[in-house]
């Protein structure tokens, strides 16, 4: 008689058996020893296989995978669409006035000025065309002093730009050589020459360096000016979508005027200017959200044109 299995092989999860017994082992070769479990006679013939299921067409297997499907409604999420680029509005836009707001700290300390100046003696200093041995000179970055008629042959290396202090680092506009380093800032040698200045002249309104910086959120760029006791009614800000005048009044006589050509594009109704006892805040409003290099664009440099062989030249 034969010993045999009826069934067929079943190989799942690392086990190895018949369908027709119960017998599972790992061992391949375990699996071919496992004796058979029906008894019956020699055949000389193959067993036939197992019918597969059949194969459609693949016109087919489309509605076949389909079958398959989980039965659910199905949500297509898009993605937003990426913001265009704005184009950069023309410079020649007219210009608008930045909307004031005046803290109560700078309201407090004006009115403390004028009830100084109202009740305070009211010295007047009469100065001569004479300049004082020790006088200092009034350029930028010039650390000369008046030692006598001598002084006025020297030539005076100055600064004509005015400081700037941002992130941490300090240098003028002029010549930008940028110092982490104040003391180092302060003895950076002049960019220009030119003859000393041993006394300004006095126009009623004296225009002087003020120091100021910027930053940048993710909509707004802010400058500030630390600019004291600013007077409000003389001092403001206006410009266009690219450009920015700042003109600022403080400590009395003090002047500061600013242009700055601006690296990115402003929306000028939203952005304002906020004053308070000891600086200016100008916050502006970014026309698309996009982190700007730095605050001021360079001007473009124009190459000359190569000078094209006239009719007469011979060519190489």
């Amino acid at each position: 008689s034969c010993t045999y299995h009826p069934g067929v092989p079943v190989f799942h999860d690392a086990l190895k058996g018949w369908s027709c017994c119960k017998k599972r082992t790992t061992d391949f070769s375990d699996f071919l020893s496992i004796a058979g479990c029906t008894k019956g006679p020699h055949n000389n013939e193959k067993p036939p296989e197992p019918v597969k299921p059949d194969v459609k067409t693949s016109g087919e297997k489309k509605d076949f995978g389909e079958d398959l499907k989980p039965k659910f409604n199905e949500y297509v999420i898009q993605a937003p669409k990426p913001v265009e680029s704005i184009k950069r509005p023309s410079p020649d836009e007219p210009f608008v006035r930045l909307q004031q707001k005046v803290s109560v700290s700078l309201k407090q300390s004006l009115e403390k000025l004028k009830l100084m100046d109202v009740n305070g003696p009211k010295e007047t200093e009469v100065e001569g065309d004479e300049v004082k041995i020790g006088t200092s000179c009034k350029n930028g970055g010039c650390s000369k002093t008046f030692t006598g008629p001598e002084s006025n042959e020297e030539t005076c290396l100055y600064h004509p730009g005015v400081p700037i202090f941002h992130e941490g680092l300090k240098y003028w506009s002029c010549c930008k050589r940028r110092t982490s380093d104040f003391n180092t800032f302060l003895s950076q040698e002049g960019c220009t020459k030119g003859n000393h200045l041993w006394r300004k002249k006095d126009t009623g309104k004296k225009i002087v360096p003020c120091r100021f910086d910027w930053h940048q959120t993710g909509s707004q760029v802010i400058i500030s000016i630390y600019a004291k006791n600013s007077i409000p009614e003389q001092s403001y800000a206006e410009g266009n979508s690219t450009l920015l005048n700042i003109h600022i009044i403080f400590e009395g006589e003090k002047e500061f005027d600013q242009k700055i050509c601006l690296w990115g594009v402003i929306d000028m109704t939203k952005s304002n200017m906020n004053m308070t006892a000891t600086k200016i805040e100008i916050a502006l409003k970014k026309a698309e959200p996009m982190s700007w290099a730095r605050l001021d664009l360079p001007p473009v440099k124009i190459m000359p044109k190569e000078r094209e062989p006239e009719n007469g030249e011979a060519e190489d």
